[in-house]
């Protein structure tokens, strides 16, 4: 007798057949999804409908469990977004309590002792058609060779707004300006030691992590809990299962008590408070990589561009906007850039809206898959309003543009920003704020 379908596999199901049925109407034209794939969808899904899942625990009270301080963090709905202001002169990694938070729902909370990760799919060894799921507990993945790395998180739609107040395009989703990323030393286990641990077969080709939080329900449609593929390849090189953070205890906002750590590829890939893992021999696909965290608009091809995988290159000021600056005394400006393509290897700063450029001190030695911190002096004179802009070059050579060509998400903002500032009088009297 087969096994009871949970609720959330369930919903998942009811959405990858409403999709089949949308192909076969010919509504799903816009989603760039051919029958073929969904008809391997619904394959690919069917024997993962028969198991079991990790039981989610409460959701907290709140939709986020720390404090949100207004000096530390813009709340946007379940999202909180870092203030770049407060950033400034904390160090390389992105303290715990300032890290930003993306959240489908809310964070729930999860008990480590509780914890499972099933393994499990057509990409396992085993006899054809049989189910082989494998579990692992928190004291199984801690006994495993731990490996640490720094590396950022991005919201993919980082930076949105400016689509908007720069540009003038109306683009769709939380309106982010750069405070949307994080950099933190993670600690856990290479996602290859346990995909081989539970028997990976060598016709493997996609893996599919999913997290325990509540299902997401987005236009009166149920798409089941938060998962996305990865190909196997980028499961293999540098992902991590994850379950401390910066020489802590993952946190509950940040995927306690094991979340996914993609390195240099946009945020959704690093799927939090991870319960199962599928692994597939057939390619896999969800929600989030078909009508999500794809590229739309007359830019792109009419069913969209491919799935998203890597970030782009963004700069940032560690300050707030419209800060003021005194005339006629030296000021330092600090900020950080990163790209998901290569290391930061060149910063450029201007101070007078783009007329002139000058390079930046970089503070950081140049790495991939982190910020580079790095400075300037500045000493104004003419009082008035002005825009300090900063340029990133990666170490593959791509420089960020003066404008960001639009899709209709809002994703992947790697314009050059516009950060407006104030020069005031060097009168003692004047109010001086960084």
């Amino acid at each position: 007798m087969p096994l009871p379908v949970p609720p959330g596999r369930r919903h998942e199901a009811e959405y990858d057949r409403r999709r089949l049925r949308q192909w076969l109407a010919g509504e799903a034209r816009a989603d760039g999804v051919t029958r073929r794939r969904l008809l391997t969808l619904l394959a690919a899904t069917a024997a993962g409908s028969a198991l079991g899942t990790a039981r989610p625990a409460h959701a907290a009270d709140r939709t986020i469990v720390k404090p949100l301080p207004p000096e530390w963090f813009i709340e946007r709905g379940t999202n909180a977004e870092t203030r770049w202001e407060a950033l400034r002169g904390t160090g390389h990694h992105t303290p715990n309590e300032l890290f930003f938070v993306r959240n489908h729902t809310a964070t729930p909370v999860l008990d480590a002792d509780d914890w499972r990760l099933r393994l499990w799919g057509s990409g396992l060894r085993g006899a054809p058609g049989e189910d082989r799921p494998v579990e692992f507990g928190y004291d199984d993945l801690r006994k495993l060779p731990a490996v640490t790395r720094t590396a950022f998180v991005e919201c993919t739609g980082n930076g949105r707004s400016y689509y908007t107040t720069q540009q003038g395009e109306t683009v769709a989703g939380t309106p982010w300006t750069l405070g949307a990323i994080g950099v933190a030393r993670w600690r856990g286990v290479r996602l290859a030691d346990v995909l081989r641990r539970a028997g990976l077969s060598h016709g493997a080709v996609d893996v599919q992590p999913r997290g325990l939080d509540a299902e997401y329900v987005s236009g009166g449609e149920n798409l089941g809990r938060v998962r996305r593929p990865l190909p196997l390849a980028k499961a293999l090189d540098d992902v991590l299962l994850a379950y401390e953070m910066n020489g802590e205890r993952l946190p509950y906002d940040h995927g306690h008590p094991v979340r996914v750590l993609v390195p240099s590829w946009i945020g959704i890939a690093s799927i939090k408070w991870v319960g199962d893992i599928e692994v597939s021999a057939q390619p896999l696909f969800s929600p989030w990589n078909t009508t999500f965290y794809r590229l739309f608009g007359p830019a792109y091809p009419e069913g969209g561009s491919a799935p998203l995988t890597r970030q782009v290159t963004k700069s940032a000021f560690e300050l707030a906007s419209g800060a003021t600056f005194e005339a006629g005394r030296r000021h330092v400006l600090r900020g950080r850039s990163w790209s998901g393509a290569g290391a930061v290897a060149r910063v450029d700063v201007s101070t007078d809206g783009g007329a002139s450029w000058r390079p930046a001190h970089l503070r950081d030695k140049p790495s991939s898959g982190t910020w580079t911190r790095w400075s300037l002096g500045w000493n104004p004179g003419t009082p008035g309003p002005t825009h300090l802009l900063a340029r990133a070059t990666d170490t593959t050579g791509r420089t960020q543009p003066d404008l960001a060509v639009p899709n209709t998400q809002g994703y992947l903002f790697d314009g050059v920003v516009r950060h407006p500032v104030s020069v005031v009088s060097s009168d003692p009297r004047a109010v001086r704020m960084q």
